[in-house]
């Protein structure tokens, strides 16, 4: 809160090994909004045991989003379950999956945001790779557009889409598929930047301004759509910003987020 920042987007593990009792207390102590919490899925499973079993984890995730006062929870389809190249296969267990768990989120009140993750990860991560897609499984599961109990300025639909920049950045649909989201499927709004130069997939992401992303221009479009959420700052970077100091960091961040973003 010092360097000005009133919300966090926190991952489960950090939450599970402070407690969820705890953590949700300290962050309503500190006085900030929970804009998302990361992140559950990974629907597809070689066997009906293994699905189970996600599907459990996956009702874990929405209660301890509940408990923390979550804006939404984040859902990563899943790529291939082992052994398989059915990705048709892996696509309708994600939906059923989706389908299975939205009861339990409704109840609880946790809108549900589907992040479609870039192909390079289709095989192991999540089969659901374009926004279009993430949105043909709202359509699909919840075509009304369900709304969920809140008292923030900002509509939400019970299932709806994270908007990651790493993720979408190059998809030649994407102004219009952001426009279909409109202001109600529109849950979250991730923000970094991709190196042309890229050195690990998943942990060299750049900093807003540092890449090729043209982040104005997107966050136009997404503001045009009618979101009024926060933009989330999410740089994986073990090669480059994790090693720096935390208040470095922070004050990188928000700077490029006045100038770059």
């Amino acid at each position: 809160m010092r360097a000005g920042i009133t919300g966090i987007a926190p991952w489960r593990d950090i939450v599970q090994a402070a407690g969820v009792e705890k953590a949700g207390n300290m962050i309503r102590a500190a006085g900030l909004t929970v804009t998302c919490y990361c992140r559950a899925g990974l629907f597809p499973a070689a066997d009906e045991a293994g699905r189970r079993a996600a599907l459990d984890d996956n009702r874990r995730a929405v209660d301890e989003a509940a408990a923390i006062g979550a804006r939404s929870l984040v859902l990563i389809a899943g790529g291939l379950p082992k052994g398989s190249k059915d990705i048709a296969g892996a696509w309708r267990q994600v939906h059923d999956g989706i389908a299975a768990l939205l009861p339990h989120a409704l109840d609880a009140g946790v809108p549900l945001a589907i992040e479609p993750l870039h192909p390079m990860y289709a095989a192991d991560r999540a089969c659901v790779n374009t926004l279009e897609q993430a949105l043909d499984l709202c359509d699909a599961l919840d075509p009304a557009g369900s709304g969920v109990p809140g008292g923030d300025a900002q509509a939400r639909a019970a299932l709806g889409v994270a908007v990651d920049l790493y993720h979408v950045w190059w998809d030649p649909k994407l102004e219009a598929q952001i426009a279909r989201a409109g202001k109600e499927r529109l849950l979250a709004f991730h923000v970094c930047d991709w190196l042309a130069k890229t050195r690990d997939l998943l942990e060299d992401r750049g900093m807003m301004g540092d890449g090729v992303i043209e982040i104005p221009k997107i966050r136009a479009w997404v503001e045009a759509a009618g979101f009024t959420g926060y933009s989330e700052v999410e740089i994986f970077s073990s090669l480059d910003w994790w090693k720096r100091p935390a208040d470095e960091v922070l004050t990188t961040c928000i700077e490029r987020h006045r100038t770059a973003v």
